[in-house]
């Protein structure tokens, strides 16, 4: 079986990688259960050092790791420095706060002493997805391998020479060799990795047939996992907000990654009163998106990953308006096979289309009308995913009271919904669930020990003998 390194916008194949067979994939796997042994004992001082030498390594070679994103999977050079940057940034937040975050705590009880110990767990397999090849990557290593962790990467066939980069980046820093690697499997052998008893926690960011299936096979094993999977974000509009600051906001949420993004906002659900101006102005912010070669620093977004991702696209929008649905914005692609999606908005939106029920992964607004707030609430909460939201409104008290009721794991007020290494991240629903990042990032897999130590006992005094 041979991994391709796939060029979206030139349609060439840049590199091919023979995958690794069982034997060599189950002797990386014996290397990291042994490192791990080694690696849990270290101290906290040296895994700091060792990461902020992986953020400065990170910086010093973003322009290359931006362009092998462009090459692998279509995105703009601008956006890959910045995806980049973000990484090193993570990595340097968990050098400085692992320690803390990984402290005992302690509980008063009844004895001498009681408090938790968080504990790394060993092994920890990472399949991950292709939009964001180094974000997605960073945000489950930097948290793992400083909680004393070692990683097992099996990143996305189509992102090969990002994985191997990555893979780099941390052993030219300086961490042991086996305490972070790339595997560069089919999803074939995933299955079997998970089953392996020297693989104690499983994290999957992608798709949710995918989640379903990793959750599944390590449910059987008694494994811990983490799974971040598809989200169809709500971006509220209330008749109150100010529609100028929305509407572009709205726009450059639903192109982050060329619409290729589990947090882009997926469902515009606007007020009726002002759902016209509002489709208006965001179709005049999406037109104006220049698209192009992805190694051109004027690129505002690139091709979809792959022709099938937009030919898929392209098939849930017809199917969508021969449902009901109008096209309010004609983008799409130019032929069937291509990459490139150009930026679409559907109207008329309503249940029983796919465009109501499904993630559309790719530059296609779905616009929703709302009769008031609480329809809005309503529309929002109508859906099987539960990862991200906003909403949009002058009146930032009640922004905050509607925000409690949108079933997701994030919502925003005023401002599009992003990750940051300070803020937990994950959904709940068919979105997945665990979190990802901040303090709750960390402590995901690790052992939360409870130590007792008993009271002193004192011997009786001895009787004054006479």
């Amino acid at each position: 079986m041979a991994i391709e390194s796939f060029n979206p916008y030139t349609g060439r194949v840049e590199r091919r990688f023979r995958a690794f067979s069982w034997a060599k994939t189950e002797r990386i796997l014996a290397q990291a259960h042994r490192a791990f042994g080694e690696w849990r004992a270290t101290p906290f001082a040296l895994r700091s050092r060792l990461m902020h030498r992986a953020a400065d390594l990170l910086r010093e070679r973003q322009d290359e790791l931006a362009r092998l994103m462009a090459l692998e999977m279509g995105k703009p050079v601008v956006d890959g420095r910045a995806e980049v940057q973000k990484c090193a940034l993570t990595c340097d937040y968990y050098a400085e706060h692992a320690e803390q975050f990984l402290a005992d705590e302690e509980i008063q009880t009844e004895a001498r002493r009681s408090f938790i110990s968080h504990e790394p767990l060993g092994v920890v397999l990472a399949v991950m997805p292709w939009n964001f090849p180094f974000w997605q990557v960073v945000r489950f290593a930097a948290p793992a391998l400083m909680a004393g962790n070692v990683g097992l990467l099996k990143h996305a066939s189509n992102v090969p020479q990002c994985a191997l980069a990555l893979e780099q980046i941390f052993h030219d820093a300086g961490f042991p060799p086996a305490t972070f690697r790339t595997l560069l499997i089919g999803s074939d052998l995933v299955g079997k990795l998970i089953e392996d008893d020297r693989v104690q926690a499983v994290t999957l960011t992608g798709s949710e047939p995918a989640g379903a299936q990793v959750a599944a096979t390590a449910g059987r094993q008694i494994k811990k996992t983490v799974l971040e999977l598809g989200g169809s974000d709500a971006f509220i509009v209330l008749a109150d907000a100010d529609l100028a600051l929305a509407a572009k906001t709205a726009a450059q949420a639903r192109m982050i990654n060329a619409g290729q993004s589990c947090i882009a906002a997926k469902r515009f659900i606007v007020e009726k009163p002002v759902l016209r101006e509002f489709v208006a102005k965001m179709k005049a912010h999406l037109l104006a998106f220049q698209t192009g070669d992805p190694l051109d620093e004027a690129t505002q977004y690139g091709p979809l990953a792959r022709p099938d991702l937009a030919d898929e696209l392209t098939q849930q929008v017809a199917d969508s308006v021969k449902q009901g649905a109008k096209v309010e914005l004609h983008g799409g692609q130019s032929k069937a096979g291509t990459a490139l999606f150009r930026p679409t908005i559907l109207t008329r939106v309503k249940p029983g289309q796919r465009a109501y029920a499904e993630e559309f992964f790719g530059p296609v607004a779905i616009i929703l009308e709302a009769k008031d707030a609480d329809d809005a609430i309503r529309l929002a909460n109508d859906s099987r995913f539960g990862l991200g939201g906003s909403i949009w409104t002058r009146d930032v008290r009640r922004g905050e009271q509607l925000a409690r009721r949108v079933e997701a794991g994030a919502v925003f007020v005023n401002s599009m919904v992003k990750s940051a290494p300070e803020m937990p991240f994950g959904g709940v629903k068919k979105s997945g669930y665990g979190r990802e990042l901040s303090h709750l990032g960390i402590r995901e897999f690790v052992n939360q020990k409870s130590i007792w130590v008993a009271q002193e006992t004192k011997p009786e005094a001895q009787k004054k003998v006479e």
